[in-house]
C-alpha cells in the first residue's frame, strides 16, 4: 500500500490542542481545493510514493508517539491513510482536514482524532464545506475556523450556532490578514467560549519556511 507523501519531519506542534508539543508530522500530497491563504501550496503536487510501511518506519525512528498527519488534504489518499492509521494505534494522532470530504469513512480510535477546518469566506472555498461532517465530531476532536474578517467571525458563528454539536472549538488569525486582538475582543464582547490560537510556528521561524 502507498501513500504519496510530501514531506516527514518533527518539529512542535504550532497549533491546535497539542500546540507546543513535540510532534512528527507527516504531510501527504494532494489537495481539492485552493485556499486564498493556503500556506501550503507545494503540498497540491509536490511528493513521492512511499509504502506505508517505510512510513511507519521513518516515524518510530524519530522517536516521538505524538504524530499530526496533514496536507494537502489527508482523506483524499483513503485506503493508504487507514493503513496506516492502524500502524499508528498506541500513538496520540491528529488528523487535519478541509472538512470537504466525507468524515464517516474514517472511524476513528479514541487516541486518533480529527482537526477540522470549516472554509471561512475568506477562503474562497465556503461553498465546499461538507457541514454534516459537524455532526461527526466527537469530544476529542477539534473544529478550527481561520478568521481574516469581521464577515468571516459572524459567518462561522452561524455555523456553529446552526450545526455544532461536540468538538473543541477554535478560532485564528490569517497570518498577516488581521490583528488577533480583534478576534479576541469580538469572542470577549459576545462571551463565546470559543478557544483562540495563532500559528505559534510563524513567530518562532520564517513564516515560509518549510520542515517545521
Amino acid at each position: 500500500m502507498l501513500l504519496k507523501v510530501n514531506e516527514i519531519f518533527l518539529s512542535i506542534q504550532g497549533e491546535g490542542i497539542s500546540a507546543g508539543y513535540p510532534t512528527i508530522f507527516v504531510r501527504l500530497t494532494g489537495c481539492n481545493l485552493r485556499c486564498s491563504y493556503c500556506d501550503t501550496t507545494h503540498a497540491y503536487n509536490e511528493g513521492s510514493d512511499m509504502a506505508v510501511e517505510k512510513v511507519l518506519e521513518e516515524i518510530e525512528s524519530l522517536g516521538y508517539k505524538r504524530v499530526c498527519i496533514t496536507g494537502g488534504e489527508p482523506l483524499l489518499q483513503e485506503k493508504g491513510l487507514l493503513k496506516l492509521l492502524e500502524g499508528l494505534s498506541d500513538y496520540e494522532v491528529s488528523i487535519e482536514t478541509n472538512g470537504s470530504v466525507d468524515l464517516s469513512a474514517f472511524p476513528l480510535r479514541e487516541n486518533h482524532r480529527f482537526t477540522m477546518d470549516i472554509k471561512t469566506p475568506s477562503s474562497e472555498e465556503s461553498e465546499q464545506n461538507r457541514l454534516e461532517n459537524l455532526k461527526l465530531l466527537r469530544d476529542q476532536d477539534e473544529l478550527k475556523a481561520v478568521i481574516g474578517s469581521r464577515k468571516d467571525y459572524l459567518w462561522a458563528l452561524g455555523v456553529i450556532d446552526a450545526h455544532y454539536i461536540k468538538g473543541n472549538i477554535t478560532f485564528s488569525p490569517i497570518f498577516g490578514m488581521i490583528e488577533p486582538e480583534e478576534i479576541i475582543n469580538w469572542i470577549l464582547e459576545d462571551k463565546r467560549d470559543i478557544r483562540f490560537q495563532i500559528q505559534i510556528h510563524k513567530f518562532i521561524w520564517n513564516p515560509d519556511r518549510r520542515g517545521v
